[in-house]
């Protein structure tokens, strides 16, 4: 079976541990759009582990990983987290396959990057200044450069020192500090050289796989309302975070994808700018001082808020949805009276969907219901009769008002605090 996990919210939905639960049953865990802005944290035993561009199949002994070739590589960042992995005892070798094809983030996007968010002043995106965005651009405009030019010293320098001239131009008009095509070039041809067993012809690689009989997982970065195409435009990243995005981030046709996994937490989190219209200084308090929600990838706080059955309904209906894995159930343990937004209200006119326009929907309020809170604890519960009924009745609303059939319950980080419902 080929699976698709989404998240079904704004990114950080607890991604990393269900692909970790889901990955038992795969062959192969591809990972096909973004770069290394996204962060997947998983716990085993007391080990924690945040990966980044490494698919998290990597922590699971016989599972193939691909880095698919809709992703953008930054090759530092990639040869750092790989040693840092085998540093812990992961194995990391045969195991693991790049896409030739996948686009390289390279030191003039990070710096294009930080120049563009500084610029918009109190208009900021909350981009992680990792370069992902400039690199999706010279993408798009047919002028970057790909893993198999990393890996060939050669066009490597050749096209480098076409790109660093060009864009040394457009950073010292912004202000910035030209760069160094010598000290570019060296780090990143011994980056090309340590990264070069792993580089392969990852669409054949992933149809023979399926000819075999293989199941593949394909693991999404981010989430549905950071689309570049079905987010809150301009507040996300940019690359296609959605179902669809698998299929051109890997080479696998829709044809050939069996289900749609989405991941949404039983609350609602943002990291960086832009619409959250549920956002909520008491939930943010409760789970900030629990030690929760801050980001796997830059440390910040993530903003909380109540469950937006409004964005997961439109998240199923982008990403055709088949069932609904719902984590971090008891981060709600303690609260009295639970709040799902229904519906937005602006002015007069109610929104059962959710706009297409940021700045409305950043005015827009939620129409709130409410769910009489368990208040006991949950994270020791593994069958899905054992949890409260309160809890029970919670989660089948929230699958409900979300338009899809409740798959797995997470009541915490580790791999057994796992409920197949």
């Amino acid at each position: 079976m080929n699976t698709i996990l989404v998240g079904a919210q704004w990114g950080d939905e607890g991604k990393g541990k269900i692909i970790d639960v889901l990955t038992e049953q795969a062959d192969v865990v591809v990972r096909y759009a973004g770069g290394n802005n996204a962060g997947h944290t998983v716990f085993i035993g007391p080990k924690k582990y945040i990966l980044h561009l490494v698919p998290s199949g990597i922590l699971r002994p016989g599972k193939r990983c691909v880095i698919g070739n809709g992703v953008v590589v930054d090759p530092l960042s990639l040869v750092e987290e790989i040693q840092g992995l085998r540093r812990l005892g992961v194995k990391v070798g045969g195991n693991l396959a790049v896409s030739e094809t996948a686009h390289v983030v390279l030191p003039y996007h990070r710096e294009l990057d930080a120049q563009r968010e500084s610029l918009q002043g109190g208009q900021k995106i909350g981009t992680t200044k990792r370069g992902i965005g400039p690199a999706y651009g010279d993408k798009a405009a047919r002028v970057g450069l790909r893993v198999n030019d990393l890996i060939d010293p050669a066009r490597l320098e050749e096209k480098l020192s076409q790109r660093i001239r060009e864009n040394n131009e457009v950073l010292k008009a912004l202000g910035a500090k030209p760069l160094s095509l010598k000290k570019v070039f060296t780090e990143y041809r011994a980056a090309g050289k340590y990264l070069k067993p792993f580089v392969a012809n990852t669409v054949v690689l992933l149809h023979e796989a399926m000819r075999r009989g293989e199941d593949i997982l394909f693991e999404g970065a981010q989430g549905t309302f950071l689309d570049i195409d079905h987010g809150t435009y301009p507040f996300v990243t940019s690359s296609n975070t959605t179902a669809g995005g698998a299929c051109a981030g890997s080479g696998v046709p829709p044809h050939r994808m069996d289900r749609v996994v989405g991941v949404m937490k039983a609350y609602t989190t943002r990291v960086g700018e832009g619409p959250l219209p549920t956002e909520n200084a008491q939930v943010a308090d409760l789970l900030h001082g629990m030690g929760r929600e801050f980001g796997s990838t830059t440390g910040r706080a993530r903003r909380c808020g109540w469950f937006d059955a409004v964005a997961t309904r439109q998240a199923t209906m982008v990403n055709g949805i088949d069932g609904l894995a719902v984590t971090n159930l008891d981060g709600l343990d303690t609260v009295e009276t639970i709040k799902v937004c229904v519906a937005y209200r602006h002015g007069k006119k109610r929104f059962d969907f959710v706009p297409n326009d940021a700045r409305l929907l950043g005015e827009c309020k939620p129409v709130y219901a409410g769910f009489e809170g368990w208040r006991t604890p949950t994270d020791r519960v593994r069958q899905w009769k054992d949890l409260p009924p309160k809890a029970r009745a919670y989660l089948k609303a929230v699958a409900a008002l979300s338009g899809a059939k409740l798959f797995i319950v997470s009541v915490g980080p580790a791999r057994d605090q796992t409920i197949f419902v």
